[in-house]
């Protein structure tokens, strides 16, 4: 029992688990999805790897039977976002970013496109993640839940923010959403550029759906083993 126990919490990590695939070209992407997958089943496509490759990266990753998190952040006018979306729906991922910033109107706008498209193409929609402060950057607590709150209001999924405001949206935001953490680090790894870091077990104790984990694996001497050790983590 104890054994079926351990099992079923490693799957509910595993699950848990982005791979931020910041690669320059879509052999490595390539490289990197068939080494990891199923270990790890969700993978990021940032602004990096989609402008060198585009759609070919996000169908391959489902033709191999992973999810996608698109991590475009969009930031636009209503018109011009409401049809990247719809674009968005068509590419069947699991869910995207776009940023609170851009406002109330550009938010619903986004929701608006993503609901029609996913009626009329008969896809499932995806979750739209909304950017409150970048974990780059040193941000304010209440910053951040401010820009939170008006991303759940407007009809986003979730939100991205560190493991350090995780737990006070949890407690502020009395709605249903979902929590994508960024700047996973295990404990013995430096931070990078990232300010704003927590460990696999410091983020879900504090709330976090998704953990985006990167630089940790796909530097690693033994990228498989690396995404093993912090499936196991907990």
């Amino acid at each position: 029992m104890r054994k079926a126990c351990r099992a079923k919490s490693h799957k509910s990590q595993r699950e848990k688990i982005i791979l931020a695939l910041d690669v320059e070209t879509f052999e490595k992407a390539k490289y990197f999805v068939n080494l990891l997958y199923p270990e790890i089943k969700t993978f990021k496509v940032g602004i990096q790897l989609f402008t060198a490759c585009g759609k070919k990266i996000v169908d391959y990753i489902n033709k191999k039977g992973g999810e996608v998190f698109l991590d475009l952040k969009f930031f636009d006018i209503p018109n011009t976002v409401a049809h990247a979306v719809r674009e968005v729906v068509r590419m069947k991922v699991k869910m995207f970013t776009l940023h609170i910033l851009g406002d109330q109107e550009m938010l619903e706008a986004a929701l608006a496109a993503a609901k029609e498209e996913s009626t009329k193409s008969k896809l499932k929609r995806p979750l739209l993640i909304g950017v409150t402060v970048l974990t780059s950057k040193e941000a304010l607590s209440s910053d951040v839940l401010t820009l939170a709150r008006l991303g759940i209001e407007c009809g986003l999924d979730g939100v991205v923010c560190s493991a350090r405001e995780a737990k006070l949206l949890r407690a502020s935001i009395k709605k249903k959403f979902v929590i994508v953490t960024p700047g996973i680090r295990p404990a013995a790894v430096c931070a990078n550029d990232q300010k704003r870091t927590a460990t696999v077990e410091e983020a879900i104790e504090s709330g976090s759906d998704f953990l985006v984990i990167g630089r940790p694996i796909l530097a690693a001497d033994n990228p498989l083993q690396a995404a093993r050790d912090i499936v196991n983590s907990r």
